[in-house]
């Protein structure tokens, strides 16, 4: 399976981004952030990016921020993960038939890749489903998620559009699942609600 280098130069503004902080914070990860969960697992959870003091820091995806505290307590609650999030690296939790990672693997400036960034790391996602050999359920969080997830199976984006609860079968038959990300800004602006994402997880559940 390909994977990014620890120190990764494919992005000039993502790498310089990733120097930057690991001067100002030298205790953090500050480098391409690694899938959580086995590679055998049938669900993939795709999001955008680590975020600068979440999975930048902890070196986990999804960990130490807004987002993960909700999507791994809903993974938790739907049994698709055990033991207790704390938002650190080594708090123990492990997911059941689930794996996790970022369509762009590296930290980018305010939390927006750009179009050069996310060609260039699409590789590694590419890489990454066709190494799941029970990979049956593909969750995008948001729409360049979603967007990432059908390039990489080399589907024009005009025949799957993003929208939010929307389950779209690709691929010999791999369902592709649609949920708001959830990140702090979603949830406090009640674009995405606990109940609306609980009703996505509890669907995947379910399917698989």
């Amino acid at each position: 399976m390909i994977t990014p280098k620890k120190n990764c130069n494919l992005c000039v503004r993502l790498k310089k981004y990733r120097d930057k902080y690991k001067i100002l914070e030298p205790d953090w990860h500050n480098a391409p952030v690694e899938s959580f969960g086995k590679i055998d697992a049938k669900i993939l959870i795709v999001g955008l990016a680590p975020g600068l003091k979440g999975a930048n820091k902890t070196g986990r995806p999804f960990t130490g921020d807004h987002a993960g505290k909700l999507l791994y307590t809903t993974l938790i609650k739907f049994k698709l993960a055990t033991g207790v999030y704390k938002g650190i690296f080594n708090d123990k939790l492990k997911l059941h038939n689930t794996r996790i990672t970022n369509s762009v693997r590296c930290v980018p400036p305010k939390n927006k890749p750009d179009i050069i960034e996310k060609n260039n790391c699409r590789k590694f996602l590419e890489s990454e489903i066709k190494n799941m050999h029970n990979l049956k359920l593909i969750l995008a969080l948001g729409s360049i998620a979603h967007q990432e997830i059908l390039k990489s199976f080399k589907i024009k984006l005009s025949l799957y559009k993003f929208k939010h609860g929307d389950i779209h079968n690709i691929n010999n038959n791999i369902l592709l699942y649609d949920s708001y990300h959830c990140s702090r800004y979603n949830t406090q602006t009640r674009r995405l609600t606990k109940e609306m994402f609980e009703e996505v997880i509890s669907s995947i559940s379910h399917n698989t």
